[in-house]
């Protein structure tokens, strides 16, 4: 996993390095971020598009990935890649504190080409008890790239 920024004001963490971030986790939540954040980072396609999650929390999540390798005919990142990458961080911020969810819908729409290393943020923007509502932008530096809404049914 990449290095943290030390020093950093904010969000306590977990030994790992991992931000715990969101109002909703308790102590003896870290270790089961800690495991998410693990899996999700080995599981084959995550490493397969060379994905990494820089941080992690209940409903809340920042993953990263260079494009080199995964471009279009036209040159810029393929729009696969960039949806799995949104994917991504939608799947660990629904799932890295414990409550399964399973993705019922998403969206997602491309809003300028993109080449270099990009950054998926995703957060729950709406609970109902059943469904969460989240949203995941996809910058690369400051410049916005996509937008991403996923759905996601508590299992």
């Amino acid at each position: 996993m990449s290095e943290l920024r030390s020093g950093r004001t904010g969000p306590a963490r977990h030994p790992c390095g991992i931000p715990m971030t969101s109002n909703r986790e308790t102590p003896g939540n870290a270790p089961v971020i800690a495991e998410q954040v693990r899996l999700f980072n080995a599981s084959g396609f995550a490493r397969l598009l060379q994905m990494e999650i820089l941080e992690a929390a209940d409903g809340y999540a920042k993953v990263t990935m260079d494009c080199t390798g995964k471009m279009n005919p036209g040159g810029v990142a393929h729009g696969g890649a960039i949806f799995s990458l949104a994917d991504q961080a939608f799947g660990i911020a629904a799932n890295c504190c414990g409550t399964h969810r399973v993705a019922v819908s998403v969206t997602i729409n491309y809003l300028a080409p993109a080449k270099g290393k990009l950054v998926a943020t995703a957060k729950r923007v709406a609970d109902n008890g059943t469904c969460d509502t989240y949203r995941v932008m996809v910058h690369e530096g400051d410049r916005p790239i996509a937008e991403f809404t996923g759905v996601a049914f508590r299992v």
